[in-house]
């Protein structure tokens, strides 16, 4: 019989272990399966190591395992029978060749969730509540993820976006001066309004942080104060990290406006006092020597050497170190046109200056640009015809700055060619020579001529890169033209062949802000070439023009524009002039809607034979929209045979034009109609051309 079970209270019941796990210690220490049994359940291996494998055999797919005989219990001790493994053939497939893989079905499976439909979008709508009271909220709706209202894929977007706004609302408060601002962003639902959250920013500023002691920690500055004028931070201030920021970088800028290149500006301290709600500001600052300029080297592929570089500086060895100068020569270099690239940059040099400072000098790495370049330009207009001019340029043919440039004109009813020698920068920044000869044939109602120019010219000119408030110009040009004229004694067309010697002058004042296209300022240029005929006898007498031009925006999308112009030639009369120096009026740059050179005196063939004087006015209204622009005009003016212009007669124009605005400058298309129209003045008139008509 078997022992009775002991009674043991719910607490202590537990499952009995079975009777072979209440063996003793030596008897638990036994292997399960002796070493000798394990070996022997071995199969045998050969000593072969190049002899095949054995044969695995697998059973079929779905036959199912054997079951094994339940084992017989003695006296608690399971003896475990073993049964004998089923040899089962492998499956005839496997033993087959693969298919090919082009026989296999690519098309992935559509499963369900495939088919299902996207999931709806959800909208949300920010609420920001804190901000308001300390002037931030529109810095932080200025930056917000949220933008107020907008959808998401679903909720976890709204409130990842949330809590980007909710960290940017401390950086937007912190920035500000309130380091102790706190904000929460929270999402909720919006009853009645399936679809629909709420992403809600709660911002608590607390408390406005200002400076205590402002300190700054650097070496003696001439003058005394220039470290602290330029600083403009003093206690009581609020600690806003644009303000801080500013002065720090205003220090950066002035120090070396005054005779410090090499200051560096540290790492500023602030010590904030949550009692006081202060904070100690400190600043490191490294001013570097007192420096004067000294001399030039120049590095890379160079254009020109050094000494050009000095021409082009603004500044004399001696004087206190300006950064700004640098940055000017800096800018005259980019205009010569020359380089790729071009920098300047101080270098110490260790040599001691006047007043205690240290010689400093300039190091320019030039990276030499293409010297040749191609250039076309074209325009057509109702009397000149089609124009078309090409030019090449070799801007440093003669170092430095010595440049040929070969040009052509070809149209309808002008063709030429010549060949100019340009110095720029000439012995004196700014300062330009140039000389050249030119051959020209023109052929328009008011004469038909040949002529031959050789010119020479020194001016202090303006640039699109460095435009220059005042300019001007002197020459000499020696001119031999052969042209028709209509002889009145004659009645008929005759040729005559006139030799001009003159020495033209311009002076010119512009304050405006671009040379293609000025949108404020205005221009005045005065003109004045005293000339002498010789055309069987000698015949002095001196051309004049007067011209002004003003520009007023009237919006940021309209200018105002007018020109007033005035012209005189004195000691000769017209028919002693060559007909290419009269004045004519009409055209594309005098009044639109009349022909080229018809306005005027005429000869009885009804052909335009120009004047000794000249008077013009135009206004335009120039409203620009991006890229393109309107402009209405209305121009008047007239020639007179006489020396002044007169005030009667006048003929007037009107019209419409369209502008395309480049980084060159507009491309111009205007239409016109003459208001009191003559007989022989057409219809239209038609202008293209580039850059606008004043």
């Amino acid at each position: 019989m078997g022992a009775a079970p002991q009674q043991v209270s719910s607490a202590q019941q537990v499952p009995a272990p079975p009777q072979s796990a209440q063996s003793d210690d030596r008897a638990a220490e036994q292997p399960i399966v002796p070493e000798a049994e394990f070996d022997k359940a071995l199969p045998p291996l050969s000593s072969d190591i190049n002899a095949p494998l054995e044969q695995i055999t697998l059973e079929p797919v779905g036959t199912p395992p054997p079951v094994a005989a339940t084992p017989p219990a003695t006296n608690g001790t399971a003896t475990v029978q073993p049964t004998p493994a089923t040899v089962v053939p492998a499956p005839v497939d496997l033993d087959q060749p693969l298919p090919p893989l082009a026989s296999f079905d690519s098309v992935p499976l559509v499963t369900v969730a495939d088919k299902a439909e996207k999931n709806p979008e959800i909208r949300y709508e920010t609420v920001v509540a804190g901000l308001d009271k300390v002037g931030l909220e529109d810095e932080f709706k200025a930056h917000s993820v949220l933008k107020g209202k907008g959808k998401a894929a679903n909720a976890a977007v709204v409130s990842a976006r949330a809590h980007e706004d909710e960290e940017l609302a401390g950086r937007v408060m912190r920035a500000a001066g309130y380091y102790d601002g706190t904000a929460v962003g929270t999402i909720e639902t919006i009853p009645n309004e399936p679809g629909r959250v709420r992403a809600r920013i709660n911002a608590t500023p607390g408390k406005l942080y200002h400076l205590g002691a402002v300190k700054v920690d650097a070496q003696p500055t001439v003058p005394s104060d220039l470290i602290a004028n330029a600083l403009a931070l003093k206690t009581g201030d609020p600690i806003e990290a644009g303000r801080v920021q500013g002065a720090e970088a205003n220090i950066a800028t002035v120090l070396p406006q005054n005779g410090y290149p090499f200051a560096k500006v540290g790492q500023r301290d602030i010590l904030l006092d949550e009692l006081t709600t202060t904070g100690d500001y400190t600043l490191p600052i490294d001013t570097g020597p007192r420096a004067t300029f000294g001399g030039y080297t120049t590095t890379g592929k160079l254009a020109f050497d050094a000494h050009h570089v000095g021409v082009l500086a603004r500044f004399k060895p001696g004087q206190i170190y300006d950064s700004r100068k640098v940055d000017d020569l800096r800018q005259a270099l980019i205009a010569t046109g020359l380089f790729s690239t071009a920098s300047v940059e101080p270098v110490k040099t260790g040599k001691p200056g006047p007043e205690g400072t240290e010689q400093v000098d300039l190091l320019v790495r030039q990276v030499a640009g293409p010297k040749r370049s191609l250039s076309v330009s074209g325009g057509y207009s109702t009397g000149e015809g089609f124009k078309l001019e090409g030019s090449f340029t070799n801007r440093n043919l003669f170092p430095p700055e010595g440049a040929l440039i070969l040009n052509v004109v070809g149209g309808s009813q002008e063709q030429g060619a010549g060949a100019t020698f340009k110095r720029s920068n000439a012995g004196k920044r700014d300062r330009t020579f140039s000389a050249g000869v030119t051959a020209d044939h023109s052929n328009y109602d008011a004469y038909n001529a040949f002529t031959g120019t050789v010119f020479a010219r020194m001016s202090y000119d303006s640039t699109p890169i460095w435009q220059k408030k005042f300019t001007w110009a002197l020459g000499v040009e020696l001119t031999g033209t052969n042209e028709s004229v209509y002889d009145f004694g004659r009645a008929r067309d005759v040729r005559r062949t006139y030799f001009i010697a003159a020495l033209p002058g311009q002076a010119q004042w512009d304050t405006t802000d671009s040379l293609l296209n000025p949108t404020k300022g205005y221009r005045v240029k005065l003109s004045l070439s005293p000339e002498t005929s010789v055309q069987g006898n000698i015949s002095p007498y001196v051309r004049s023009l007067a011209e002004v031009s003003g520009y007023y925006p009237i919006s940021d999308s309209i200018v105002l524009a007018g020109r007033v112009r005035a012209a005189s030639i004195a000691g000769v009369s017209r028919d002693d002039l060559a007909p290419s120096r009269r004045y004519y009026g009409g055209g594309g740059g005098s009044v639109r809607g009349y022909g080229y050179q018809r306005l005027g005196p005429f000869d009885p063939k009804g052909d335009p034979v120009g004047g000794r004087s000249l008077n013009e006015f135009s206004i335009e209204a120039r409203y620009r929209f991006g890229n393109f622009g309107i402009v209405p005009f209305f121009d008047g003016g007239n020639s007179y045979e006489s020396v002044l212009p007169k005030g009667q007669d006048l003929r007037f124009g009107a019209g419409i034009g369209g502008r395309f605005y480049t980084n060159f400058g507009p491309l111009r298309l205007d239409v016109a109609t003459p208001l009191n129209k003559r007989k022989g003045d057409g219809l239209i008139a038609l202008y293209i051309s580039i850059g606008q008509a004043f």
